[in-house]
């Protein structure tokens, strides 16, 4: 399994539609968000990317995506907005824990990244670990803007639904 991990600034006549912008330029616009919480299956590889969006996500228009994600969005003029998230793959067994953050300053949420990923490698009495993460951020200038992160896992069709709604 790949877990694909890519953030983007984006931006908009709203704090919505910079959020929209963001999902495009990631790849994830155009699919359901589920959003999960933050366990990394075992043996999985996440793949973190720099290029413009994330390739090869199967599915249609509408389908779902099952993703962690980090997004902050201002509309003020000279404010700052981060998002980040931050991951542990444990070398002998291959589980990894991810966590997200969002905030008004890199530093900020750079440090709450690695103070959550500590605390919940204690809780589940994990050794210390390298710590990995991919932060993006801007100040807003203008237009809203929104920081997104993404840790794309699978897509899913609706055609597999247990109950109809």
């Amino acid at each position: 399994m790949k877990i694909y991990v890519k953030g983007a600034i984006g931006s908009g006549a709203t704090p919505l539609a910079a959020f929209d912008s963001a999902l495009i330029k990631t790849g994830t616009a155009n699919y359901n968000l589920i959003r999960l919480s933050s366990v990394i299956p075992p043996k999985a590889e996440i793949v973190e990317l720099h290029e413009a969006v994330m390739p090869d996500l199967p599915g249609k228009w509408g389908d779902r995506l099952y993703l962690v994600y980090a997004e902050m969005r201002t509309e003020t003029h000279n404010e700052e907005a981060w998002a980040g998230i931050g991951w542990v793959v444990d070398p002998q067994t291959g589980r990894g824990l991810f966590v997200e953050h969002e905030g008004h300053s890199e530093q900020k949420v750079r440090r709450d990244i690695t103070d959550s990923l500590n605390g919940l490698l204690k809780n589940r009495e994990m050794g210390p670990q390298e710590i990995k993460m991919h932060v993006v951020g801007a100040k807003c200038e203008g237009e809203p803007i929104c920081a997104f992160v993404a840790a794309a896992y699978q897509v899913s069709s609706w055609k597999n639904r247990v109950a109809k709604l």
